[in-house]
């Protein structure tokens, strides 16, 4: 295969000294069994898509800051027919978090939300009230790597309301109450490869933190799925994600209940270093998917 790994310009504020970089370990599994990859920056207008048998969303950890542009070279891809995986429709949906609403009214368990509209004003003392939580977590409804996002407690409430006031004169947010379950076991992301499960980590804070990527100082240990939260993740793969090359599916395991915090189809860290063999399922999975 011909292959194109979408990437952006640097990586380097998401590297961390004890994890092997994904894209390179990829990059160089897929060229040993004989396909061709090459890198390529989705923001360079020089880049030919149509000559790749397929391309490959892997890491645009900026698109982000530059939501619009990329939606354009969504557009972009789509009329021009390129192969592209996940699917631009399935990326252009999973861009802004507000699938989640759509989850949740189709029955899916998500960490309660309240979504607040770019340009809005509101009382931050009222959202405590609203999600029933002394603690909150705030986030973009379009982000990545932790971008923007605090933590924000009733005492902190007049220091913080001017910060999220400016933050919603250009974005839209959302916000959460805190899950006691990420600091006290972590967070589950469960990973699919070509729809079909292939393995799992726990992911944890490092202390004092509430956030768990391991480029801000993070754990990562592979388990086994427990039951419980595979059997939800399998449906929910099954019904948004049947079609993607990867999934990753990303929740705190609430009273025996996974409550979704994201599913991620755009350009999720996969772990395939963690999990033998999961190098070999990421190139079963292109083949199912073409």
């Amino acid at each position: 295969m011909n292959i194109a790994l979408v990437t952006c310009e640097s990586l380097a504020q998401y590297a961390a000294p004890n994890v092997e970089d994904e894209d390179s370990l990829l990059t160089r599994y897929l060229r040993e069994q004989g396909h061709t990859v090459e890198p390529r920056v989705w923001t360079n207008p020089a880049v030919d898509w149509l000559r790749y048998d397929v391309v490959v969303v892997k890491s645009p950890w900026d698109y982000f800051d530059r939501v619009e542009e990329f939606y354009q070279w969504l557009d972009r891809m789509e009329t021009l027919g390129v192969r592209m995986l996940n699917p631009v429709a399935t990326v252009r949906w999973n861009a802004n978090k507000k699938y989640l609403l759509e989850m949740q009214q189709a029955g899916v368990s998500i960490v309660p939300t309240h979504w607040l509209e770019r340009g809005s004003s509101v009382n931050i003392n009222t959202l405590f009230d609203i999600l029933g939580s002394d603690e909150l977590v705030v986030k973009p409804a379009v982000s990545g790597g932790a971008k923007n996002t605090f933590t924000l407690t009733k005492q902190e409430s007049a220091v913080r309301q001017p910060q999220l006031a400016s933050l919603l004169q250009h974005e839209d947010f959302l916000v959460q109450p805190f899950q006691p379950e990420i600091q006290q076991e972590g967070e589950w992301s469960l990973i699919y490869l070509g729809g079909q499960y292939s393995h799992c980590v726990l992911k944890t804070p490092k202390s004092g933190d509430f956030r768990v990527q391991h480029y801000l100082g993070g754990g990562i240990e592979p388990r086994e799925a427990p039951t419980h939260l595979r059997r939800t993740a399998d449906a929910i793969v099954a019904r948004y994600a049947a079609d993607c090359l990867y999934a990753r599916v990303d929740g705190v395991d609430a009273n025996g209940e996974l409550l979704l915090m994201e599913l991620e189809l755009i350009e999720p860290f996969l772990y395939l270093a963690s999990s033998e063999g999961a190098l070999a399922r990421y190139e079963a999975g292109l083949a199912v998917n073409l």
